[in-house]
């Protein structure tokens, strides 16, 4: 497999660096996979460590670990997805749906359990979970419509470590993430990772966000990973894998099982997987949220293709949004106008014309590329008296795209002055 251009390059550092400027976040990573195998990946902004091994949290993507979990039973004969959770969980409360309206979101339960904040809460045992979740807070009856709930994923999880005898995440390591390789994909943070931040959308600065254990709702939204491993997991959904699910069982996975009538054909949800339209036709993966990342990861199974996507900051960056563009950018479109030394907006050929090139629309030229503006670590005097960090006061990018001989990294470095240095 031969990589990617260097206009293509261009245009997905472009992609990066802006969504990591209008979104005002710490740093994005991303990766794009052809054939299976990491292609290209870049990054902007205070990436801490390496772009493709730096771990950040990838929020419900975490659910296509446990859909996969629970698929394996049901290729095993241990589980039916028609049968009731009772089967597995005994009477509590949403064990009356089956496996698939819990996989497909379909059930009718509420979107997040009883209690506080469970993303940004320390967990408890699934007993704890179980008693303040006795489903008379349901806001529809099952298979009426399409209502995500991360408790579904709660029950799923339980039935997983029930029907193995193991923890949840056990069962992931040993049936998921060693078959496949992916070292870097862990329960906590480990080794190099990013930090968690919300970003105040008037003063700019980092405000940390907690890394909890979720504990019973972890089978929603707790894993930890990278752009690498995730590019694995790419390949995974592309080809299937012997040890973990075939392709024929992907498939399936794949089919649309509810989705939402003001959506229409534009995004549906299959057993545990979102399926969107786009690329070819159609995409599946998920996208995922934390308090302090985001984060996509989706294939194009015709094309052979995927994209990753990991952000550590709790908004300003749409993730299904930020997925979709990269996939612009990776497929042939656009070139940039030559009329400039410099990096400029990719002009359309279905705009209007543009006067230099020939291509594009007025205007569509004349917007250069700003790269992604973050901070270095400046000590002591980088924090307020809050003790969160400025964004914005100077930084560096890098980009790494992979090749068959190894890689090469291309970093850009720049500051900027401050309002209030400029006014003084």
């Amino acid at each position: 497999m031969s990589p990617v251009t260097d206009f293509t390059d261009y245009r997905l550092r472009w992609r990066v660096a802006k969504a990591r400027a209008d979104g005002m976040v710490p740093s994005i990573v991303a990766g794009v996979v052809r054939d299976g195998t990491l292609a290209w990946a870049g990054g902007a902004g205070a990436v801490p460590g390496p772009l493709t091994d730096t771990q950040y949290k990838i929020g419900s993507i975490t659910k296509t670990f446990t859909a996969v979990l629970i698929l394996q039973l049901v290729e095993e004969g241990l589980l039916s997805l028609d049968a009731p959770a009772s089967s597995v969980l005994g009477e509590v409360g949403y064990a009356d749906r089956s496996i698939r309206q819990l996989s497909a979101h379909s059930g009718g339960l509420q979107a997040e359990p009883a209690g506080s904040w469970w993303e940004r809460s320390e967990g408890g045992s699934f007993e704890s979970l179980a008693g303040a979740n006795d489903g008379s807070a349901a806001p529809c009856a099952p298979d009426r419509q399409f209502h995500y709930s991360n408790l579904g994923y709660g029950l799923l999880g339980e039935i997983v470590a029930r029907l193995r005898g193991q923890t949840r995440w056990e069962v992931a390591s040993e049936r998921i993430l060693t078959p496949l390789g992916m070292n870097r994909t862990s329960y906590q943070h480990s080794g190099t990772h990013a930090e968690g931040w919300s970003v105040h959308p008037y003063a700019q600065t980092l405000i940390a966000e907690p890394l909890p254990d979720t504990a019973a709702m972890a089978p929603a939204g707790q894993v930890w990973s990278t752009v690498a491993d995730l590019a694995t997991y790419c390949g995974f959904l592309l080809e299937g894998h012997d040890d973990v699910l075939s392709p024929e069982v992907l498939g399936r996975a794949f089919t649309p099982q509810s989705g939402e009538e003001h959506a229409g054909l534009a995004y549906t949800h299959g057993l545990g997987f979102q399926i969107f339209r786009g690329g070819s036709g159609t995409l599946v993966g998920h996208s995922g949220s934390m308090p302090g990342f985001h984060a996509i990861c989706t294939v194009d199974r015709t094309r052979h293709a995927g994209v990753v996507g990991l952000v550590n900051g709790t908004s300003g960056v749409p993730v299904a949004a930020f997925g979709a563009d990269l996939w612009t950018s990776s497929s042939s479109g656009s070139r940039p106008c030559p009329s400039r030394g410099r990096p400029t907006r990719p002009c359309r050929p279905s705009s209007p014309t543009c006067s230099a090139c020939g291509t594009g629309g007025p205007g569509r030229s004349s917007s250069p590329v700003r790269p992604a503006i973050s901070w270095h670590d400046n000590g002591a005097s980088r924090h307020g008296a809050s003790g969160s960090t400025p964004v914005g006061w100077s930084g560096s990018a890098a980009t790494t795209r992979a090749s068959s001989s190894g890689s090469y990294a291309e970093a850009t470095a720049w500051s900027r002055t401050s309002t209030s240095a400029r006014s003084s």
